[in-house]
């Protein structure tokens, strides 16, 4: 008996070439039992890169009772209506992010996969990266002291071409710019790391570099809810774009993480030093610039938290705490003023 669980992928555009090539490393542990798309063009494509079972129907997949999970790397305002119906076929949901374009839409297929009892996880890889774990661990044992400050830049560039594409950019695709297409990871990362912002001040606009619908610059100051303060910067107008970087201060230490590097220093002369992977990171004209091993890590986790019963690293719980805080950035820089985050 095959007991490797069994997943296919929904979507065949940009974002599938990482998933497939980690699963294509996690072979030993899962199974793909179909990749697709209604488009012929991009099953053809696909197939040309990669060797996994095709289909041309959603529903070979939700009648297919021996598929465990579904991976959802589709546009995010499909994401809703796509997850529940996996959800009713009582498939396990590994989902890209966003959740979903609004975070009404987010909360409702949330709720509806507690509801279904299926495991709902969320691709936001940068939890991933061994930078970012190494300086969790160090938080996590005390040895830094209470942290004081915390600041996210993120600073890529996107050509107009890249907006050119039908939908990209748009309120009714995307569901928003570069806080919801390309900041939700540094985001998210640095929730993790400081814990809730409590309220925002902000401005958000759309530069002259791009024609575009939702803003592609945000600038903001924040306060966390332990008090300290800290300023979120984001834009896909920074010609040629750089590493993003979380910093903070704390009482016995400041750390800095620049990409897939960190950079620890204590006060009393100790220091931790995590290399880059020297790739492209995705920061410039080519969004998918950068390696898959975090995108496979994200894969193996949900695997094994379906397989064991536990909930995955990624929760759609805790992808709703970083809609909540991209939702009072924008709203914060489009009516001025100060603009509290909304609670779990």
């Amino acid at each position: 008996m095959n007991r490797r669980p069994r997943i296919a992928l929904i979507g065949l555009g940009m974002a599938v070439t990482p998933h497939a090539r980690g699963l294509l490393d996690l072979a030993d542990q899962v199974e793909v039992a179909y990749a697709f798309s209604p488009s012929e063009a991009r099953r053809s494509a696909f197939a040309q890169r990669f060797g996994f079972p095709l289909c041309d129907r959603l529903e070979t997949i939700l009648d297919d009772a021996s598929v465990t999970a579904v991976a959802v790397l589709t546009p995010a305002n499909t994401h809703l209506d796509i997850v529940r119906r996996c959800a009713a076929a009582g498939k396990h949901v590994l989902l890209e992010k966003p959740i979903e374009i609004s975070s009404e839409r987010a909360h409702e297929l949330v709720a509806l996969c507690r509801r279904a009892g299926v495991t709902l996880g969320i691709v936001l890889q940068h939890r991933f990266r061994p930078a970012g774990m190494a300086l969790t661990e160090r938080i996590a044992s005390g040895e830094l002291g209470a942290w004081v400050n915390c600041s996210a830049t993120i600073r890529l560039w996107r050509p107009q071409a890249y907006y050119d594409e039908p939908g990209r950019g748009t309120l009714a695709r995307d569901g928003g710019g570069v806080l919801l297409s390309q900041g939700i990871h540094t985001l998210d990362l640095m929730l993790s790391l400081a814990g809730p912002v409590e309220e925002v001040m902000a401005y958000a606009t759309t530069t002259p570099v791009h024609r575009m619908e939702t803003e592609d610059l945000v600038c903001a100051a924040v306060r966390f809810a332990n008090g300290a303060l800290g300023t979120i910067e984001a834009t896909t107008a920074a010609y040629p774009g750089a590493a993003e970087r979380i910093e903070m201060a704390f009482v016995h230490a400041g750390a800095t993480l620049a990409g897939t590097s960190l950079q620890l220093n204590c006060h009393d002369g100790r220091r931790l030093s995590v290399e880059p992977d020297h790739s492209a990171g995705g920061t410039g004209a080519d969004p998918m610039a950068f390696p898959h091993d975090y995108h496979r890590a994200v894969m193996a986790d949900f695997i094994e938290a379906v397989s064991s019963g536990r909930e995955p690293c990624v929760t759609g719980e805790q992808a709703l705490r970083v809609h909540a805080l991209i939702d009072a950035l924008i709203d914060a820089g489009r009516r001025g003023g100060t603009v509290r985050v909304a609670p779990d």
